[in-house]
């Protein structure tokens, strides 16, 4: 079978929009839901950036609940959605691995869908962590969703075997066959993802990557960069089975694939 091949400079997802939101709809605004959850169980100030906003349906509840908020993304094609169906926050161009969108000039920094695992780096994880201390007010809050590299300590459930999933689209059924594999000398998720329709137009396949943090890795990192572990722990949240519901508290255990965090940037020292 003959296909063009993409990497992470060119993501099929995040190059349109609308087909992001029909792969993944969320009619429910569930993770943002479970967002503002969190920034109000630990009493968050009102300035929000949402760090790989996406389409902005996450940045545009926080907002609708009263937040100030700005949604910052790498993808020129996500922030044009979202200002054009998702208004209300400020939409900026901004890089995960190193940002400055204003010292102290956020209350919260959020990172969802496995956004924060595209630091493939320590470099890159060590960028991401400053950006956010220095983009924080003291006491500020970062809450981020994503993988769980300990999932994967054994298990592969959710590996090699390719998993299909088909959705209606412009008038047409997509197909996304997404292959799995651990690269354990870099410690990521490769993701093979090949897109097919029945619109005639030819497969897509696209390749790419998280890096797989351990819960003890993820803490010790925080750590270094000033930050206190509020709430560690493996669901329940936006994208666990069965999902968070409102009155949920958190969970205490790291074992299953989604992994949650709330840290606090520690206040400075009298």
């Amino acid at each position: 079978m003959t296909h063009t091949a993409t990497d992470d400079l060119r993501n099929l997802l995040t190059d349109n929009p609308e087909l992001y939101e029909a792969r993944f709809p969320d009619t429910h605004r569930l993770a943002g839901r479970w967002t503002e959850d969190c920034l109000r169980r630990y009493g968050a100030g009102p300035r929000v950036l949402d760090m790989g906003c996406g389409t902005g349906r996450d940045a545009a509840h926080l907002h609708a609940v009263g937040r100030k908020v700005t949604g910052a993304d790498l993808s020129e094609a996500m922030l044009t959605h979202a200002r054009a169906h998702h208004p209300g926050p400020a939409y900026v161009r901004a890089d995960l691995h190193g940002f400055d969108l204003g010292h102290g000039a956020f209350d919260a920094v959020v990172c969802l869908d496995s956004s924060l695992l595209y630091c493939h780096t320590n470099a890159q994880l060590d960028g991401f962590l400053a950006s956010c201390r220095r983009a924080l007010s003291p006491g500020g809050l970062l809450v981020a969703e994503m993988r769980n590299g300990a999932y994967f300590l054994g298990r592969t459930d959710l590996l090699d075997t390719p998993t299909v999933h088909e959705f209606a689209w412009q008038g047409s059924v997509h197909r996304s066959t997404t292959t799995l594999t651990v690269d354990r000398t870099a410690q990521l998720l490769r993701r093979s993802r090949v897109w097919t329709a029945d619109d005639g137009s030819p497969p897509v396949e696209q390749r790419s990557a998280w890096r797989l943090l351990f819960p003890q890795e993820l803490r010790r990192l925080l750590a270094a960069h000033g930050f206190e572990v509020l709430d560690l722990h493996d669901g329940p949240g936006p994208r666990t089975e069965p999902p968070w519901r409102e009155g949920m508290p958190p969970g205490d255990a790291t074992d299953a694939d989604r992994l949650h965090v709330v840290a606090r940037l520690a206040e400075p020292a009298l």
